[in-house]
């Protein structure tokens, strides 16, 4: 498992495979950047369990792997990059944009449950929210432009998102590899667990927004 993972994520061309995946996903939510955060975090795993069980010959191993920390560094950045894009491009999209989101409507449920969030004390979390759920993150960054909310409103938001996602992403990856060992079942596991947020996040943007005022008054 370690030669077969360390073939695909070895190199630092990695990094800028994922950064370019997780700054695009935004665009193009079927991009599988979690994935590949989760195999190259899990190829991390198996690299430090080589170099505590065989010593120095696993230190030739360890420099194919990837680094825990510029992982997650580079996944993050990304994610932020990727949200002040598409929020860029919402922001000065014009009528022709609107009307676009207008026709879709899970954008104009996003642009109405928005509204004031960003702007209130804890509202935001929204955005976090939405960083794990399937196309939440287009979402929100493309209703958040058309709704021209402030970037610093928006910007503190998406960076707290990114690094939530990254760090949850990779630590997925490599406490998996760590406890079920190198094999592809940990990173299918890991994998599970990236979707069950997934599911989680978006069952919880479904929420009608009469129900999320009720609790926010209570």
């Amino acid at each position: 498992m370690l030669e077969s993972v360390g073939s695909l994520t070895g190199g630092p061309w990695i990094y800028a495979v994922v950064a370019l995946s997780v700054l695009l996903d935004v665009f193009l939510p079927v991009l599988p950047s979690g994935v590949l955060i989760i195999t190259a975090a899990t190829a991390a795993a198996a690299g430090t369990g080589a170099a505590a069980g065989t010593g120095a010959a696993a230190g030739q191993v360890s420099h194919e792997v990837p680094s825990i920390l510029a992982l997650t560094l580079s996944a993050a950045t990304a994610s932020v990059v990727g949200d002040l894009a598409a929020y860029r491009v919402a922001w000065r999209g014009g009528e022709r944009l609107d009307r676009a989101i207008a026709r879709s409507r899970r954008l104009t449920r996003a642009q109405e449950r928005l509204g004031g969030a960003l702007a209130r004390s804890g509202g935001g979390i929204l955005v976090v929210i939405a960083r794990f759920a399937p196309a939440g993150r287009s979402i929100v960054s493309f209703a958040a432009g058309t709704a021209h909310r402030r970037v610093r409103e928006f910007l503190p938001w998406s960076a707290l998102a990114g690094v939530a996602w990254a760090g949850y992403s990779v630590a997925l990856g490599y406490f998996g590899g760590q406890w079920l060992g190198a094999s592809w079942l940990a990173t299918g596991v890991s994998l599970l667990a990236l979707f069950a947020a997934g599911a989680g996040a978006a069952f919880l943007m479904r929420r009608p927004a009469a129900a999320t005022a009720a609790e926010r008054a209570s």
